[in-house]
């Protein structure tokens, strides 16, 4: 079963962190948070945004970016940057990557980004647009990864037959 990760580093505002763990939990994927959080995880705009799936969330949290490296030797990020040459489509997402979001005000660190231009990918539009939401951005990478995956274990519309529409 492909299982991905989505890595939000220093996220700030509540609500798109708890849009992103409601994604989350919808398709079965991993949150790592690294701190330091703009927000505190008892507030209750985040546990409004993710609603009541925020307890069936698989979150876990990182002192830093440092912290999260060492806890997961190995891990294949792609790395979501408005600084990407590569579109978000053109990579090759493996199971159990992991998909780095950067903060809302700066996106992830350039020291961080020079580190691995090749894992650097990009969002496209329009020139004037500095950026998409963060959970927006969030959902449209994630589903991509998720499609190149043949959305393993996730239910598919051809297994909804049963369902009645009114």
């Amino acid at each position: 079963m492909a299982a991905l990760n989505v890595v939000l580093f220093e996220p700030e505002i509540p609500a798109n962190t708890g849009n992103i763990g409601r994604t989350c939990v919808a398709t079965g994927t991993r949150l790592h948070l690294i701190e330091p959080l703009g927000f505190s995880l008892s507030e209750k705009a985040i546990r409004r945004a993710g609603m009541d799936y925020w307890e069936d969330l698989d979150v876990t949290r990182y002192v830093n970016y440092q912290d999260f490296l060492e806890r997961n030797p190995g891990a294949k990020i792609y790395m979501a940057t408005t600084k990407g040459q590569r579109l978000y489509t053109e990579a090759v997402y493996e199971p159990n990557c992991y998909l780095m979001f950067g903060k809302e005000s700066g996106g992830i660190p350039e020291e961080i980004l020079v580190q691995h231009p090749e894992e650097c990918v990009r969002i496209p539009m329009l020139g004037d647009i500095r950026s998409l939401n963060l959970s927006n951005s969030v959902a449209v990478v994630l589903y991509e990864a998720l499609r190149q995956n043949g959305f393993a274990h996730m239910r598919l519309a051809g297994e909804l037959h049963h369902l009645k529409w009114k």
